[in-house]
Order: C-alpha cells, then sequence, then structure tokens
C-alpha cells in the first residue's frame, strides 16, 4: 500500500520499517509492560520514491533525526497505543518530506521603469512642497 505524501509523491509502505519499544509518559501501569512508542526508520539514500535533490535536501532538513548511513529516524511516543503512535510517526515523515519536496520560487530582481522613477519624485516634491508652505516667513 502507498502512503500519499504530496500530489505525484508517494511511499511504498515497505519502505517503512517500525519498532516499537516503551514509552515513557502517560499510560498509568500500562507504559511498564507494553511497549507503544513507535520508531520509524526510513532509508532516504535507497529510497526509489524521491528524487536526488529531494533526498539531499531531506537529510539536510532531517538534522540530528538522520544517521550517517542516510536513514531518518522518527520517535513518536505522545499517544497511549501504537497505532495512534504509528500514524504520528508516519504524518511527521510525510511533513518532513513535503517540506523538501517543496521548490522555492525564485525571485527574480527588476528595477523600477520610468513612470514609477517619475511618480516617485512627483511624490516627493509634491511632499517638499507642502513642508515648504508651512515656513513662517520672516521668523528665520
Amino acid at each position: 500500500m502507498a502512503i500519499s505524501v504530496a500530489p505525484g509523491l508517494s511511499l511504498q509502505e515497505a519502505e517503512l520499517v517500525f519498532t516499537y519499544i516503551l514509552a515513557s509518559g502517560p499510560g498509568g501501569q500500562n507504559v511498564n509492560k507494553v511497549a507503544t512508542a513507535a520508531q520509524l526508520r526510513f532509508d532516504v539514500v535507497r529510497s526509489p520514491s524521491l528524487c536526488e535533490r529531494t533526498k539531499a535536501r531531506l537529510l539536510r532538513l532531517a538534522g540530528s533525526r538522520a544517521t550517517r548511513d542516510g536513514v531518518i529516524v522518527i520517535t513518536a511516543r505522545n499517544f497511549r497505543t501504537q497505532q495512534k503512535n504509528r500514524e504520528d510517526a508516519t504524518e511527521r515523515l510525510a511533513t518532513l518530506i513535503r517540506e523538501a519536496a517543496h521548490r522555492q520560487a525564485f525571485r527574480v530582481a527588476t528595477r523600477p521603469g520610468r513612470a514609477a522613477r517619475q511618480r516617485r519624485l512627483d511624490g516627493k516634491a509634491h511632499r517638499a512642497g507642502i513642508k515648504r508652505g508651512r515656513k513662517v516667513r520672516g521668523e528665520e
């Protein structure tokens, strides 16, 4: 089954490896007995779903969550059930991939046209005239 990340981009569920570990936090005695925290591992370098540019950006964005081998490790322990923590980890990975796949629109620097420059100068001259009109004659 495929996990949809963005339009035209999806991950195969086989690319995600889940392990479950003991979690701290809410759960009472259950916390000591049941491994509810989900640890998601995603091998970015060997993933066929991502292009090279997205892979490089993803590893940079992941920061300390990425290992030297190019594997992203996300630990989710906010919820009391394995299923909810699994969904949380998957969503966090999807958000990270979405951010890495997003292409930044570059602004092309342009210069103001002749009419815009003239409007600016006209505005400055008008403002100077207003200030000149406030001057009291003979008190200088």
